[in-house]
């Protein structure tokens, strides 16, 4: 198979330039990665009229499940909000409740949402449906709760980046089959959808370095699957195994042409067309894995983020309050 690619954005590609990559990850350098600084949300809050409120919910084993509730601080707030339910990316091995959580706070900031971002627990230690799972815990008490936050339950938007894609999806499935709670529409950014990793593009990145190959996500899911067999693994786990995608809410996919993802991203959205479903896709010229998290400057990421913010837009403007 050749092993050309599509090049990279020339602005993304001048910035990465700097960027020390990997090939691989190994439980050391996992190790290390998780002993690095986390992500300063102080510093993001700062300019900001935000009430913080930190909550634990029990997961299905009782294990504590820490969520974070940023709400504007408004007290003449006479309708219920919106609320973006936040999933962090890393690989589902790495990061916490406070990755990427300058995504969904600018939602805050454009829409007056409720940001609830869940801190589920990460594979190895966990494995198999664990972190769905909790993370579906921290939505049904959301909604649960949604009157005391404030938040308007027809309103409620799941949404997550790279494992948090992938999470996201798989809280919408969960929630669809089991009936509850509703969720308004999922968003899903650059999602990491399936465990088999044998796409085209999954191929094009890998023997190289790169911010996310296919070496590495082979690792991240050999950690998350744990001991389960192939034919044993859950829809809601990997949720490219689902045969129906039909019954979801409306769906926002977006990813680049330059990444691991783009191939499991774009048959996602197009299985839901299939299924009668509505989902709207963005594949970005010359992107790579988690291009506009890591480089929100470039000018191929500010249109990636506002098309987002566009879409979320015309999609509260259409959902009852």
């Amino acid at each position: 198979m050749t092993t050309a690619r599509p090049a990279l954005d020339p602005e993304l590609s001048e910035l990465l330039a700097d960027m020390p990559l990997m090939s691989q990850l190994s439980p050391e350098v996992l190790e290390h990665l998780r002993q690095l600084p986390s992500t300063p949300v102080e510093s993001l809050l700062a300019h900001r009229r935000v009430d913080r409120r930190e909550v634990t919910v029990p997961a299905k084993d009782g294990a504590p499940i820490p969520l974070s509730v940023f709400s504007p601080a408004d007290t003449d707030r006479t309708t219920a909000a919106p609320c973006v339910y936040w999933m962090h990316g890393g690989g589902m091995v790495m990061g916490d409740r406070f990755s990427q959580i300058d995504i969904p706070l600018e939602w805050l900031d454009e829409f007056g949402a409720v940001v609830v971002s869940v801190d589920y627990r990460l594979a190895p230690e966990a494995t198999g449906t664990a972190l769905v799972d909790d993370c579906y815990q921290g939505l049904l008490w959301l909604s649960e709760h949604a009157e005391e936050l404030g938040v308007d339950p027809a309103r409620i938007v799941v949404a997550g980046a790279s494992a948090g894609g992938g999470l996201a999806a798989g809280v919408t499935l969960l929630a669809r089959d089991l009936g509850t709670p509703a969720i308004a529409a999922q968003m899903l950014i650059c999602p990491m959808l399936d465990h088999r990793n044998t796409s085209t593009s999954s191929r094009q990145y890998s023997r190289g370095p790169g911010i996310w190959t296919r070496e590495m996500n082979e690792f991240a899911w050999r950690a998350v699957l744990g001991d389960l067999n192939d034919d044993e693994v859950p829809q809601y786990v990997s949720p490219a195994l689902a045969e129906d995608l039909s019954g979801l809410p409306t769906t926002y996919i977006d990813t680049g042409s330059a990444e691991v993802f783009r191939d499991e991203d774009t048959d996602y959205a197009t299985r839901i067309w299939a299924a009668g479903g509505q989902a709207e896709l963005h594949v970005w010229a010359g992107g790579f894995h988690g291009f506009d998290a890591l480089y929100p400057q470039a000018d191929i990421s500010a249109t990636a983020r506002r098309t987002r913010t566009d879409w979320l837009a015309r999609l509260l403007r259409t959902v009852s309050t």
